[in-house]
């Protein structure tokens, strides 16, 4: 067990943008929300999955719908505990053992920290993605079996209600339609579990992971080749393209941020251009009309001189960014997690092949 601090959480949010992947929601949104709670009822303590009981009984919170709406649309600051508490009493629980991510994100990554920095409760090193996908079915507790219902789900105004579900995939169809009607995002508490379940299906370490991710990334006096070569050794990646954007298409469309970028060479990649999709999350990269890299594995944007992660919602014709990109949790590798997350869920009429396969074709076929 540890503490985490503000410094900790600072370092937290920039890392866990970084893996979601553009989605997520907006990291300095997100820090605030969790600053202030920590400011407020002091520092959160931090579990090991080892550390917890496989009889205790835990709950996410998370925020679902279109990030962007999230700059305009601010939670009024109670909505977390509300929904977090809501499905406890719902589902008969006296006792609330910790909270958890259900995803990496500026966002989503934080809210559980606020949870756990009002309600006194510990926060568990683990969340359900590795990194962030847009659609509720996508969390490798689904891929385990472990139901998302009951689920609860409420926004600023004080609505709030409670599904329960035939299946995973109706709780994202239901919750979606609700999360429109509550101006495109809302908070949700779902996939409760025992202590047992998050060591067979979490993806543990996530919150170590992102903390190590943002130190390096906002560490002082050196510069970004350097730290670079530390983040990609660390999460084990490659940088697929170095670009300026040059164009964004961009819609909010059922309760999801949906479009694609035009990114054209700077530096060695000056005569390249790259395009990538995105539905909150990037999903495609496609390098000069050969794909580099494709969900489940990550792509992750960063800001050309800084390396802070780039987000859907920021992205501006001008920006020099650096796309990096990482293979996914084993998890997500299987079967059952490509044909939950992988390119032709999306629609896109790809096969999944593995990052590393990808980037070892490239520099085969260039040499």
């Amino acid at each position: 067990m540890r503490y985490l601090d503000q410094a900790a959480v600072e370092h937290i949010a920039v890392g866990a943008a970084f893996l979601g992947t553009g989605g997520g929601g907006d990291p300095y949104i997100g820090k605030l929300m969790a600053l202030s709670a920590i400011k407020k009822f002091g520092p959160v303590k931090l579990y090991s999955v080892d550390e917890i009981g496989d009889e205790d009984f835990f709950i996410p919170a998370a925020m679902m719908g279109a990030p962007s709406v999230l700059v305009e649309k601010f939670p009024r600051g109670d909505e977390f505990v509300k929904v977090f508490q809501k499905l406890a009493n719902y589902l008969g629980k006296d006792k609330i053992a910790g909270t958890f991510p259900m995803e990496a994100g500026g966002v989503n990554s934080m809210i559980p920290i606020v949870v756990a920095a009002q309600l006194g409760l510990p926060l568990i090193d683990c969340d359900g993605m590795g990194r962030a996908f847009p659609e509720l079915q996508m969390v490798t507790f689904n891929l385990d079996g472990i139901p998302a219902t009951p689920m609860a789900i409420t926004d600023e105004k004080g609505n709030i209600g409670i599904f329960e579900t035939i299946d995973n995939k109706w709780t994202e169809r239901l919750a979606r339609v609700a999360t429109v009607e509550m101006g495109a995002s809302a908070l949700v508490s779902l996939y409760p579990a025992t202590g047992a379940q998050i060591k067979r299906s979490g993806v543990h370490h996530i919150v170590t992971l992102s903390q190590q991710i943002g130190e390096i990334i906002t560490s002082k006096n050196r510069d970004a080749k350097d730290k670079l070569q530390e983040l990609l050794k660390l999460v084990s990646g490659y940088e697929l393209f170095q670009g300026k954007i040059v164009d964004v298409i961009r819609e909010t469309k059922g309760g999801f941020n949906l479009g694609r970028m035009h990114l054209e060479g700077i530096e060695v990649f000056k005569a390249g251009e790259m395009k990538v999709h995105f539905q909150n999350e990037n999903l495609v990269a496609e390098l000069n009309g050969q794909v580099a890299a494709m969900t489940p594995d990550l792509i992750c944007l960063v800001d050309y001189e800084t390396l802070l992660p780039v987000t859907t919602e920021s992205l501006k014709y001008g920006k020099r960014v650096r796309v990096i990109g990482l293979p996914a949790h084993e998890k997500w590798r299987t079967e059952k997690g490509i044909q939950t997350a992988g390119p032709k869920y999306f629609g896109y009429d790809y096969d999944y092949v593995p990052i590393e396969e990808l980037v070892k074709k490239a520099v085969t076929e260039n040499v």
